[in-house]
This record gives structure tokens, C-alpha cells and sequence, in this order.
């Protein structure tokens, strides 16, 4: 579902940016970084409407996530179409792909986290398990905060092809070497070998 039909039926997510969300992982003792449009939007310096925060973690560190965050918030398990609360100690669910965080039942949601595989410790993508990168190189910081590479955001906004897709794939393409763009061309091409965007990273 949209970010719209997502608000209507399990409620709004309030205006949380990449500064807040360190505020609010301060003491996470495990890696974090941003996905999505921010991280987008930190790479390219191009301004962009977000309806949310989106942040990985990797799997593995669940239990740390939900340790860190019960004493003060609400932390629920999200995936599969399901969704349930967890509280620490209780182990976060096989089905879940991501933690949701908000205050209390009638607060907005503040961080949606997604829980990310890894191999031997180092980052697997969601879209094509074939790509295992260090974490260090599938992300980049900046102003102390660690961001998805824009390469491996714009692979996962590959698959709905949205005009803000498409619009940060453009805004994105200025600022990538040549390097960058047969990266982004080949990892879409192994997804997705006749997607529309392969013509404009030609």
C-alpha cells in the first residue's frame, strides 16, 4: 500500500528527519543508517516531500533495537500484513521485516525500521541477494550520520517506478560518477532487466 493508505489505516507518522532520528538512536549500541528518500535527498541536495523516516538495521541486532527503544517508546513488529507489539525481552517475530516506534497508541509513528539480512556480517540487499557489500561501502556518512548509498536506494525504488522515483533518480544522476551510474545500471539490470530508467543511465 501508499504512504496514504498506510496513514489511513494504521495512523499518521509525524515529521521525523535525519537529525531527529539520531537524536532518538543515541546510545543504539548497533549500526544504523538511513534509507530512502532522505538518503536521497543528503547525497543529491535536492529538497523533496518525505512522508516518513525510513532506517536500517540488520536483523541480527533486532533484539538490541527493541532493548533500546521499550523503556520510552512503543515498539511493534511489522511484515507480512501483520502486526504486532513487542516488548522487551520478547523476541521480535521470524515474519517481521520491520519495527515501527511511536510514543503511546494515539501517537504518530516516528521511525519505521527496517531489519536488513547480513552474511558474515556485512550488508545483503533485500532486491537480489547476490550483492554483499561491507557496510562501509553500502553506505556513506555525512554530518556524523550514516546514509544508504544512492545507487542502492534508487535499486529498491526501481521496483515501483513512481514518478518520485523517477524524479530522484534524475536529481540523483548529476551527482554520480561514471562509476556510480554503471553500478546503478547493472544492479537494476540484474532486477529488472527492461526497466525504462536503463535507457536514461545509457
Amino acid at each position: 500500500m501508499d504512504h496514504e493508505e498506510a496513514v489511513r489505516w494504521y495512523g499518521p507518522w509525524a515529521m521525523v528527519k535525519p537529525d531527529d532520528a539520531a537524536a532518538l538512536c543515541a546510545g543504539l549500541d548497533v549500526p544504523w543508517w538511513v534509507n530512502g528518500g532522505w538518503a536521497i535527498e543528503a547525497y543529491a541536495a535536492v529538497r523533496r516531500e518525505h512522508g516518513d523516516v525510513d532506517l536500517g538495521v540488520f536483523r541480527r541486532d533486532a533484539a538490541a533495537v527493541v532493548e533500546h527503544f521499550s523503556a520510552r517508546f512503543h515498539v511493534w513488529a511489522v511484515g507480512d500484513g501483520a502486526m504486532q507489539p513487542v516488548a522487551w525481552p520478547a523476541e521480535v517475530p521470524s515474519w517481521a521485516s520491520g519495527l515501527w516506534i511511536r510514543e503511546h497508541a494515539t501517537a504518530p509513528w516516528l521511525l519505521d525500521l527496517q531489519l536488513t539480512d547480513d552474511r558474515d556480517g556485512e550488508w545483503v540487499c533485500m532486491r537480489d541477494s547476490s550483492v554483499v557489500l561491507p557496510l562501509s561501502e553500502a553506505t556513506w556518512e555525512g554530518r556524523g550520520i550514516r546514509y544508504l548509498r544512492p545507487e542502492l536506494v534508487l535499486l529498491f525504488k526501481a521496483k515501483h517506478n513512481a514518478a518520485k522515483d523517477e524524479a530522484d533518480l534524475i536529481a540523483t544522476m548529476p551527482w554520480l560518477d561514471a562509476a556510480g551510474r554503471h553500478r546503478l545500471a547493472d544492479l537494476i539490470k540484474g532486477v529488472h532487466p527492461d526497466h525504462p530508467w536503463l535507457k536514461l543511465l545509457a
